[in-house]
């Protein structure tokens, strides 16, 4: 590793207040695996990168910057103030702040901001900020959503996809659709195929494993619409080939997943 991105991780660890030990813990690795990234005798995997950003509050560019100044996250800003601008009515009769109308548009270097008497939306190189009045403030920006400083990540929308999206339902009323007004019940049958797609797909990423993906499902889908619309039974069935193929690969990447781990924790 650069020496500079490890000097650089240590400037990080110590300015979130954490130690080494603590660091490893809310990583799930060895105190020894943080101390060699930080003496540049190891670097972090793709998933500890993702994890340390998340962690710090920056985004993977800025974690892995050589640049010499370090980005404050979104969590250790103070409220961002807004630049309190001269407006200019139509008659031209510049306002002064104490006089800012309750709504307005402005658009300047810093971006765009929208305001009327019950929220405000500001559209810049930092992101989006909305403030609803009496209610929610939202900040979205390249290091994920905050909802009144509170982070919700990309596991909260898997979460959210797996758990109370009614995909299902989805499925069923364009199944019934597509058959009353084309009455194509088939081959639109085949459109159910995609439910244990979708879940599996979702539980594959929360686990971060493509072993949970259904795969052989997908093989069948395709297999049939090519059957189907194609009459390409044969050679269509030379598809369930690539099973094993898929799943030896999802192996490979486990075992060296595993063998990576066992590796940090002998550190």
């Amino acid at each position: 590793m650069n020496i500079e991105i490890a000097n650089r991780l240590v400037t990080l660890r110590k300015r979130n207040s954490l130690s080494q030990e603590a660091l490893a813990e809310k990583l799930g690795i060895s105190r020894q695996a943080v101390s060699k990234w930080e003496r540049a005798e190891a670097s972090p995997d793709t998933d500890n990168l993702i994890l340390l950003s998340r962690i710090y509050g920056i985004s993977m560019d800025e974690l892995l910057s050589t640049e010499d100044e370090i980005p404050v996250s979104y969590m250790d800003m103070e409220e961002e103030k807004l630049p309190e601008k001269e407006i200019r009515e139509e008659e031209g009769e510049i306002l002064s702040p104490e006089k800012e109308p309750d709504e307005y548009v402005h658009i300047g270097l810093s971006g765009i901001h929208c305001k009327d008497k019950d929220s405000e939306v500001h559209v810049g190189w930092k992101g989006i900020h909305v403030i609803e009045k009496d209610k929610d403030e939202v900040h979205l920006d390249s290091n994920g959503i905050y909802v009144n400083g509170k982070r919700y990540d990309s596991h909260f929308f898997r979460e959210w996809a797996g758990v109370e999206f009614p995909f299902t339902l989805l499925v069923i009323a364009a199944f019934i659709v597509i058959g009353v007004l084309t009455g194509a019940w088939h081959p639109a049958w085949v459109i159910f195929f995609t439910i244990p797609l979708f879940h599996s797909c979702v539980e594959a990423f929360r686990r971060k494993d493509m072993g949970w993906f259904a795969f052989p499902v997908l093989i069948m889908m395709i297999y049939l619409l090519l059957g189907i619309f194609k009459s390409l039974w044969h050679p269509g069935w030379l598809l369930f080939l690539t099973v094993p193929v898929y799943y030896a690969i999802v192996g490979f990447i486990r075992t060296r997943k595993e063998k990576q781990l066992q590796d940090d924790e002998s550190l």
